[in-house]
């Protein structure tokens, strides 16, 4: 069987399931920003697997535009990425349905994602919520994609959609969909809570004083982490001194993560530093880097119509390349199309 060289390309996509964080920028948006140019970029805002729990519908919509306004106040340029919303390609659904027949259920079985937010009630959550992972490996090799950005906590759906891809390559002896490689990097993948370090910051969590809001003014973000949870000892001599302290070793991976350093270099220029220094350099920061966002944000999201403009163009570039290799798929399996 010949071997396919596949174009190095980069798929990723966020849920717009309830307001961007700091963590969506930190640990997702600004590294997207910092691929293009690098290898063809495709971003997608995943609006089908948000329904797989309940949505309003105008909500979701609203919710939609605002996750592509994020991506384009941090400086993703539509001239030279994909950026589009998943329901504007029904390419990615048809996929989709064809990897339920190729996963396996002890594979979706496996998936930890599902277990936590199903918990107890697995009985009553939706079929989708159990079989998205296979839409998810739809989005992904629809483009035959090679790298995806991901999470630690999404690592296994990226081996899912390869263990998808390696059968469906074997099952029909056809060397079609690439082993898609999870780029994990960076100093600051997990954004911790900023009331509590040991939990993930969170669009739901309780305390609106908890995360920092990609919507948050000035005057918010710097209150906010003027605010946040520390410990009294001051900031320690080497990295290892962070170890057992969540809340102080979150925000020096904040400041690492906004300031595009390392965790050791801020150790280093603030060794033996009080909070009370620390924290009011972090809110500084926070604000010159964040606040244009925030404002870019609400320029955007004052007129729906262009942010609608840019998805729908980009739709059209997504399923130009998305088309085919559907086509092709459908082909491979015996299916008849059009």
């Amino acid at each position: 069987m010949t071997q396919t060289t596949f174009t190095p390309r980069v798929f990723s996509g966020i849920k717009p399931s309830g307001g961007l964080t700091l963590g969506n920028y930190l640990g997702a948006i600004k590294r997207f920003v910092g691929m293009q140019g690098q290898m063809d970029t495709i971003y997608c805002v995943v609006d089908m697997h948000a329904i797989t729990v309940w949505q309003d519908p105008k909500e979701l919509a609203n919710m939609t535009r605002e996750v592509a306004a994020g991506y384009l106040a941090a400086g993703l340029d539509p001239a030279q990425s994909i950026l589009f919303n998943q329901s504007q390609v029904p390419a990615h659904a048809e996929l989709g349905w064809i990897f339920n027949c190729v996963a396996r259920v002890g594979w979706m079985n496996r998936m930890t994602q599902f277990k936590d937010k199903a918990g107890g009630n697995a009985e009553k959550v939706s079929l989708g919520l159990y079989a998205y992972p296979a839409l998810m490996a739809a989005d992904i090799l629809l483009y035959h994609a090679t790298h995806v950005p991901v999470g630690e906590d999404q690592k296994q759906h990226v081996e899912l959609t390869r263990d998808i891809a390696a059968k469906f390559n074997h099952d029909f002896g056809a060397d079609f969909f690439p082993m898609t490689t999870p780029v994990i990097e960076g100093p600051a993948m997990r954004i911790m809570n900023l009331r509590d370090g040991t939990k993930k910051m969170s669009k739901s969590g309780e305390s609106d004083m908890e995360r920092i809001n990609m919507t948050d003014d000035a005057t918010t973000i710097a209150k906010k982490f003027k605010k946040a949870k520390t410990d009294p000892e001051p900031l320690p001599d080497t990295i290892d001194g962070l170890a057992t302290r969540p809340e102080a070793r979150n925000l020096v991976e904040i400041y690492a993560a906004l300031n595009d350093t390392t965790a050791e270099a801020v150790i280093t220029e603030y060794a033996g530093a009080g909070w009370g220094r620390f924290k009011p350099a972090l809110a500084d920061l926070a604000v010159e880097k964040l606040a244009p966002i925030s404002l870019e944000m609400a320029r955007l999201m004052d007129d729906p119509a262009e942010i609608d403009r840019i998805l729908g163009d980009g739709a059209q570039k997504a399923r130009a390349i998305a088309e085919p290799i559907l086509r092709d798929t459908y082909d491979i399996v015996g299916l008849l199309r059009s």
